[in-house]
């Protein structure tokens, strides 16, 4: 056996009723918080090119182009609506792979679901299958994709998407596994962006969900795929990370752990890596009882310095004289030094922080400049590390900032009134619409069909006109 046949084994015969209640609850947050993402995405425009090409492909009337009230194909709605979950980089992540899971499971459940007309609870089933697939294929090697160049959401992404897809045309074990030796060959995601400040990774995620439900379609039209598509001489990890990876801790404890109930949500819309450095400078500040400093006080703080992960260094701390000046706003989601001065300047970060205006701050640039980080090596994988600041003014003071690990994560979860907080936010303020599509994601396993939860979406992602900006 290897661990696509495994893992097909297992995804194929699970049973909404095999899924407990606290995984079914998990998987219900995310798929809740990734629309609110997408809607959040949809209203400011900010997935526009995607939206653009996915209504320019045409194809069957399958599946809703969110926010447009078209209809496409199911492989062109989840391009749309992958690439919608991630535009603003304020998706969930899994620690232990680092990889954006919802952003890769909902595309492909809701429109592979909408499709076929599914039940909630087979939806549901789908998508606790696509969770536990991207995260634990990512995590059998974690951070290795991104030590290549590659972004782990894309590159495992696609199996997960594949899987989600396969489970939802009621494919059997064999074609399934076909399906994920087929998206082996699609997996990809290049990190270039981080030079240059392009908002290609948005994408990821559209191409991930898009190419799994391809490779589902053609596993079902006869096309075959490699079986040991993960642990073979070129499969996905000798491949792509580079090394030899333990193909058994992929399937693990399936249906006994669930990876599920792992995943964090983030309230910061911004790279997870630097996530535990931020809740740090929230904490020092509210030590010393600072709402935030004033433009004219920036100048008496004159150093701040932080505690980085190994791993989070590259990706959002350097290079240095990149990152205290953020050329886009994409890219400053990427800075560490920049994003610790906004917090410290406006007190919270939030979507507008990032807001292309908000990047011509020279107060804001000159703060950032005076960050310095520290790469100081911790026990676990980077996303789950520990925050620690140290910020010194000129007067003398000094004051330390000390988190255990982010919050948003399972150990430190975000509570439930937070994310309908969160979510409602995104969905562009309290509202009866906002409130019954958060009512019935929640209660997905009892939904007949995905019609109502697509509708309310859609109407809800709506681009916002100009004049109510």
């Amino acid at each position: 056996m290897t661990a696509a046949r495994d893992l097909a084994e297992w995804a194929t015969r699970l049973r909404p009723d095999d899924v407990p209640g606290d995984v079914r609850d998990a998987a219900c947050r995310h798929l809740l918080d990734g629309f609110g993402t997408a809607l959040a995405a949809g209203r400011t425009g900010a997935a526009a090119p995607a939206l653009a090409v996915a209504r320019g492909l045409g194809g069957a009337p399958e599946s809703a182009l969110l926010g447009t009230g078209e209809r496409g194909s199911a492989v062109a709605a989840a391009l749309a609506t992958g690439t919608l979950v991630h535009a603003l980089d304020f998706d969930d992540t899994h620690a232990g792979g680092l990889v954006h899971a919802t952003a890769v499971v909902l595309p492909a459940a809701l429109a592979v679901g909408e499709q076929v007309g599914a039940s909630g609870a087979e939806v549901l089933a789908a998508a606790v299958a696509g969770y536990e697939t991207v995260c634990r294929v990512a995590a059998a090697a974690p951070h290795a994709f991104h030590a290549h160049g590659l972004h782990a959401t894309m590159t495992c992404g696609v199996l997960s998407a594949a899987v989600v897809a396969a489970r939802l045309l009621r494919l059997g074990p064999e074609t399934t596994v076909d399906a994920l030796g087929i998206a082996g060959s699609q997996a990809g995601g290049l990190l270039e962006f981080l030079s240059t400040g392009a908002s290609t990774k948005q994408l990821h995620p559209g191409f991930a969900s898009a190419s799994g439900i391809l490779a589902a379609r053609l596993a079902a039209a006869g096309a075959s795929g490699p079986d040991s598509v993960l642990e073979g001489p070129h499969g996905l990890y000798a491949a792509l990370a580079g090394r030899t990876v333990d193909a058994a801790s992929v399937t693990r404890g399936l249906g006994e752990t669930w990876e599920t109930t792992r995943v964090g949500i983030k309230p910061y819309p911004a790279c997870q890596l630097m996530h535990a450095t931020l809740d740090a400078v929230a904490e020092a500040m509210r030590a010393a009882g600072i709402q935030r400093i004033e433009a004219a006080e920036a100048a008496g703080l004159v150093e701040v310095i932080a505690d980085v992960h190994p791993d989070s260094a590259s990706i959002v701390c350097e290079p240095a004289d990149r990152k205290v000046a953020p050329r886009t706003p994409y890219d400053a989601k990427f800075s560490l030094p920049w994003s610790v001065a906004a917090l410290l300047l406006d007190g919270e970060v939030t979507l507008g922080t990032y807001a292309p205006g908000s990047l011509e701050r020279p107060e804001a640039a000159a703060l950032a400049t005076r960050v310095r980080t520290v790469v100081t090596p911790g026990e676990g994988v980077a996303a789950d590390a520990h925050g620690r600041v140290l910020l010194r003014f000129a007067d003398g003071r000094e004051i330390e900032g000390r988190v255990p690990r982010s919050v948003g994560g399972p150990d430190r979860p975000l509570g439930d009134d937070a994310l309908h907080a969160k979510f409602t936010a995104n969905a562009g303020g309290p509202s009866d619409e906002a409130g019954e599509l958060a009512r019935r994601v929640r209660g997905l396993a009892a939904e007949p069909d995905l019609s109502t939860i697509v509708a309310l979406a859609d109407r809800l992602a709506r681009p916002v006109p100009e004049e109510q900006k």
